[in-house]
């Protein structure tokens, strides 16, 4: 999809207070933690599992997922490849915001696109984290918790990731976390413990 740019004499408004300024009040980095995966591989579950530890030790965090999203700000966009693209553009901005904010900003989408991905980061290129959450395409039709699988496999939901159409896998995730031989919690103290590595949070 061709970005259209229809705002004209318009400038950006620098306020006193700046991302360092929250950052230093938070007593944490601000960032984006892009969850990627199929359907069902678990970014949602995930990604609220190391929000609520983060949250416990007093991180100010918020979770950008993707069927809530769309019941709102991308209510407009169906999944084709043009949509797709557009729903994970202003993803991107959004997640920018975050971080100017000064929150650790999750988002859980499928995002099945490098290319739209790369663009997301390059909107935090010091402050983006990706985490492809890996699961075998038969695990995550054993669990089909909203029956969308069964639904794609009869055609009767249509460019469906993994089934009618493509998922292009991170080549350099930061994170690879496998949900289809870990545990919950064995998935998100391994997300806390780069976190910590990388000197965003602070260790325990």
């Amino acid at each position: 999809m061709a970005e259209t740019v229809k705002a004209t004499n318009i400038t950006w408004h620098q306020g006193d207070i700046v991302r360092a300024n929250r950052e230093a009040a938070n007593g944490h980095r601000a960032t984006v933690i892009w969850f990627t995966g199929l359907s069902a591989s678990g970014k949602s579950t995930l990604a609220h599992a190391v929000e609520n530890t983060l949250f416990e030790r007093g991180c100010r965090t918020y979770v950008l997922d993707g069927d809530n999203i769309r019941h709102g700000l991308n209510k407009d966009l169906g999944f084709s490849p043009e949509d797709r693209e557009e729903n994970i553009r202003r993803i991107g901005e959004v997640a920018k915001l975050f971080v100017d904010a000064g929150v650790i900003a999750m988002t859980a989408f499928i995002s099945p696109y490098r290319a739209d991905r790369a663009k997301a980061r390059s909107l935090c290129p010091d402050s983006f984290t990706e985490i492809y959450v890996k699961c075998d395409l038969a695990v995550c039709e054993e669990r089909d918790p909203k029956g969308l699988y069964k639904k794609a496999r009869a055609g009767q939901v249509k460019e469906f990731t993994g089934i009618s159409a493509p998922y292009e896998e991170p080549e350099s995730p930061e994170l690879v976390i496998d949900t289809s031989h870990e545990s919950l919690e064995e998935s998100a103290a391994k997300v806390i413990a780069y976190l910590e590595a990388k000197g965003i949070v602070p260790a325990a």
